[in-house]
């Protein structure tokens, strides 16, 4: 049996995929990237905004005229807000609501379990994981997803996700770090990613924190690199930044901080826990500690209640900070969140144009980012078919092999997957003269 697994969302899902094709294979299912020979498909859906619950209806309406024969099983968040509505719609034989990858996979019809190497007892198997409980790879890439937590407690007014995925749940340390030394034998850089990864091991015993499990795997896991997925700015703490400053790059100088607004009466509407001036303090304190810093973050428009002066505020803040990239969004309406019912509500129009100015404002800093690294060093992880690679501050550069020895001219390579050299071009145009050959990932 042939399955096909599409994934929406962040990566925290993309894990969760992993994991169901991991154990799919373990029953005996084959995953295929071709549609055409699928015999099932497994959409793992988001419920982020409405638009991605509709993006996931629409896809299976595809599938259902590409391939009327199909069986489609649906997972994921989306899954779990909205399952009836899922398993009314033609074609779909199962509905999962949630990411569980043992229930997905017996879900997939695979061959029968006399024919499969059971490492369990046949009474548990559709409750213990047969393909293992830790994730070994993340098929076909460079950079495998390592996730330290699921769930969330806070209660962002305009967030739906908390609702799918529950009550924040920390894996323990041990676990982590085990994963982390299996997905090092694949992978040249491991991305830490959750729901709300800066609240990892507040409800462990003994309490931890994000800090603290990055360091364990800095000194546990030597052979690859690590990179923090989306923190917020509060979570930032001493330890953290101190770590950023002094791995050598065995933690990627890259933060991802939600923003969301630069006024605080909008911050107040989102429910966010910090105001404008706590986020921007925090970010000059991690920039004037750590570089290369690549500095991303997310930012809404047109939130109900949002005046020009508002923008501004937000606008403003952006201009002064040093980031390098912003994923901007104007606000949409999601049900069953608490925004849906505020008053004052801007218009589409407007909130798209705020969207437009935003997005300039951060392609021209990230243009003048990436100017700047010209001629200095960066760490490269070797994407790909190898003609691609990631810096250390999350710029994405081309790699020109280079005739010289590997060993000349300053460049090293550890396996090839991670490339370190000068970088060249322009802030159109980064590349960085690689060691020849590149030898790459199998998938």
């Amino acid at each position: 049996m042939r399955v096909y697994y599409k994934t929406f969302g962040c990566k925290a899902n993309q894990y969760d995929t992993e994991r169901m094709r991991q154990e799919g294979e373990a029953r005996g299912a084959i995953p295929t990237r071709d549609r055409a020979q699928a015999d099932v498909f497994v959409v793992n859906t988001c419920t982020v905004t409405n638009q991605a619950d509709a993006d996931a209806r629409r896809f299976i309406r595809r599938l259902r005229r590409e391939h009327p024969d199909a069986d489609i099983v649906v997972a994921g968040c989306s899954a779990a807000l909205k399952e009836s509505e899922y398993r009314a719609m033609p074609g779909v034989r199962e509905v999962v609501p949630g990411h569980d990858p043992v229930l997905v996979a017996a879900s997939l019809g695979s061959v029968p379990l006399a024919q499969i190497e059971l490492r369990v007892p046949l009474d548990r198997i559709d409750t213990e994981p047969i393909g293992g409980a830790l994730l070994r790879r993340r098929q076909g890439a460079s950079r495998g997803w390592l996730k330290v937590q699921d769930g969330c407690d806070r209660k962002c007014s305009f967030c739906a996700t908390r609702l799918a995925r529950g009550a924040a749940r920390s894996r323990p340390l041990d676990e982590v770090v085990a994963e982390a030394r299996l997905l090092a034998e694949e992978h040249a850089e491991l991305v830490l990613t959750g729901i709300h990864i800066g609240h990892y091991g507040a409800d462990l015993a003994p309490i931890s924190t994000l800090s603290q499990l990055c360091a364990e795997l800095l000194d546990r896991v030597p052979e690859v690199r690590f990179r923090l997925g989306s923190v917020e700015a509060t979570e930032v703490d001493d330890l953290l930044i101190d770590l950023l400053a002094t791995s050598g790059d065995r933690l990627a100088t890259h933060l991802h901080m939600p923003l969301q607004s630069g006024a605080d009466s909008v911050l107040r509407l989102m429910r966010r826990w910090h105001t404008r001036e706590q986020y921007r303090a925090r970010v000059w304190e991690i920039a004037e500690r750590v570089q290369p810093l690549g500095l991303g973050a997310d930012v809404i428009t047109g939130f109900p209640g949002e005046s020009n002066d508002d923008h501004a505020s937000t606008r403003a803040l952006i201009e002064e900070l040093p980031f390098t990239y912003l994923h901007v969004f104007p606000y949409s309406p999601r049900a069953d969140t608490a925004a849906v019912d505020l008053p004052g509500p801007v218009p589409q129009r407007v909130a798209g144009e705020r969207a437009r100015e935003l997005r300039e404002i951060a392609h021209a800093k990230g243009l003048a980012h990436r100017a700047g690294r010209v001629g200095s060093t960066a760490t490269v992880v070797v994407e790909g078919d190898g003609g691609t690679g990631l810096t250390e501050d999350y710029l994405r550069v081309d790699l020109v092999p280079s005739v010289r020895d590997g060993h000349e001219g300053g460049h090293e390579a550890d396996g090839a997957r991670i490339v370190t050299g000068t970088l060249l071009g322009d802030g159109d145009h980064l590349y960085i003269d690689a060691p020849r050959p590149i030898q790459l990932l199998q998938a």
